[in-house]
Parts: C-alpha cells; structure tokens; sequence
C-alpha cells in the first residue's frame, strides 16, 4: 500500500513536472514562429495546465475504468471553482470583467449542463456525446480565437522575440510529453491499485485523490495571480480549464473510448454544475469575487469533500 501511494506521488509530479516542460518548449517553438503572445495564452498554455488531466482521463479509459475518469474531470471541475476561486478570492477579491461574466461564463456553464445530460440520460458518455463535446469546444475555441485577435489587433506591436535554442525546445516537447505519458500511466495503476485495496470506487479516487492532484497547475496559478492582483488571469485560468476539462478532454477521451459510468452520483455531478452556477453568481455582484464569497466556496468544498468521506 505504501509502495502504491508512493507511485502515487512520483506520477504527480510526473505529470505536473512534465506538463510545465511541455508548455514551455511549445511557448519558445510558437514564439520563434512569431505566434501572437494571445494565441499562445489561448492554446498552448490553457492546454498545458489541462495536460494532467487529458493524460489521466484518458489513461484511465484506456485501462478499463471510466468511473476515474469522469470522476477526475467532475472532481477537478468542483475543485477549480469551490476551492481555486475560494482560496483566490479569499487570498485578494477577485475583479471580473464583465465580458467574462457575460460571455464566458456560460460557455462552462453550457459545458455542465451537456455532461449532465449525457450521464443522467444515458448512464455512460457515448462516442456521439464525446463528439458533441468535441464540437462545443471547437465553437468555444473560434469564439475566443475572434475576440482574443480583434483585441490584439488594437493592441502595439510586440517586441522582438528572444532567440531560443530550437533544439532544447524539441527536447523539452519531447520530454514534457514523455513524462505526462509515463506519469499518468503510472498514477492511475497506482490509484486503482489502493482504490482496490481499500474497496473504495474508483470513481470517488478520481473525484478526490486524481483530481486533487491534477489539479495542482490551477490551484498554484490562481492563487499566485490573484496575490499579485492578477484576478483576470485566475479566474480566466479556472473558467477556461472548466470549459477544457468538459468539452475537450471528455469529448477526446470518450470518442477514443466511450465510457460507461457507474460510480458518479447525482450529488456529484449535482456540485460540479452548482459550483459553477455559484461562482457565475457571487461574479454578477458588482463584477466582484468577495472573500466572504471565497469563504463560502471553501466551507461547501469542504462539506462536499466530507460527505464523501462519510460515504466511504
């Protein structure tokens, strides 16, 4: 057992280690290529922060257990907006846009409602769901690529970029992504593994331990944002890996590998989509995430997390 918590802990920091490589020889690639800072925001490092959970999700199907996959996309999601936001919000209020409120915000909520429906009505997530998810992301992806390039368009011109050696860049790619294989692979064995041993679902593990873990890259992001008063980059950062999480990497996972899905609950699913519901909420008051706000969010993060406990 301890041998498998042990594994557990190196394909973490697998994953998160080989997700940050991953990113930043992408980033250097993309800029030596005179890629628009925006776009590289928008793709590869949204992208790299979801990695861990790409890689888990789909190495969970691939093994043969759905439950820990949706759970690691339903348990992060929850953790994201109950806990990243509370701890964020809670750090320094959090300012929002209201063109994030307005335009943004729906696209996670959309996002819930689709996964919702597909587990609620027809107890998996089908290949047709997955493409249907895949789909939704496509639509949110041109809608952000054309608001994200007008605003560029305004802005100056940008600096000259740093040369960068193209040949560590390949490496780092290559070992960024090697890493998140071998990580994953690694972490699910390991988590099914004690799941087994102490007769616990393996869709709660992936609602707790794997999302929890998968999670890191948000909550370090938000949190470190939101101190230096960058709220706009921590909660673009948790809205943007929600909408990721549902449409892209259950869409992906699930046209792979459709996904019968036994051991997620309504409750679960239920606070995945109220999560979001409340955070869109406490944002349409005065545009402002307050820290009793944040408070609240970390007190039903926490009564979440203990009913599962109890439940166990």
């Amino acid at each position: 057992m301890l041998l498998q918590f042990l594994y557990i802990i190196i394909g973490v920091a697998m994953v998160l280690w080989g997700a940050d490589r991953l990113t930043e020889g992408a980033s250097a690639l993309a800029r030596r290529m005179h890629v628009p800072e925006i776009v590289i925001g928008l793709t590869i490092v949204a992208a790299g922060t979801s990695a861990p959970e790409l890689f888990v999700s789909l190495m969970s199907a691939l093994k043969g257990t759905p439950d820990m996959a949706v759970g690691n996309v339903v348990g992060s999601n929850i953790f994201n907006a109950l806990l990243i936001v509370g701890c964020a919000a809670m750090v320094a209020p959090m300012v929002i846009a209201p063109s994030t409120v307005k335009k943004d915000m729906p696209f996670a909520v959309g996002a819930s409602i689709l996964l919702l429906g597909a587990i609620l009505i027809g107890h998996d997530v089908s290949r047709l769901d997955g493409l249907v998810l895949l789909a939704g992301f496509v639509l949110f992806m041109t809608y952000t690529f054309r608001v994200a390039l007008k605003k560029d368009a305004n802005d100056e011109p940008e600096a000259a970029a740093t040369p960068v050696n193209v040949w560590l860049s390949l490496l780092y790619v290559a070992v960024g992504l090697g890493c998140l294989v071998f990580g994953s692979n690694l972490f699910v064995g390991a988590a099914s593994s004690v799941a087994r041993q102490l007769d616990v679902s393996e869709g709660v593990i992936g609602l707790t331990i794997v999302a929890g873990g998968t999670s890191l890259p948000e909550l370090a992001t938000s949190v470190v944002a939101a101190r230096k008063g960058q709220s706009a980059i921590a909660i673009g950062n948790v809205i943007g890996s929600n909408v990721f999480n549902v449409l892209l990497i259950l869409g992906l996972t699930a046209t792979v590998s459709p996904m019968a899905v036994q051991g997620i609950t309504v409750v679960d699913l239920s606070v995945m989509f109220l999560s979001v519901l409340m955070v869109w909420g406490f944002a349409y008051t005065k545009y402002t995430v307050a820290r009793w706000e944040g408070a609240l969010l970390t007190l039903v993060f926490a009564g979440y997390m203990g009913w599962l406990l109890y439940n166990l």
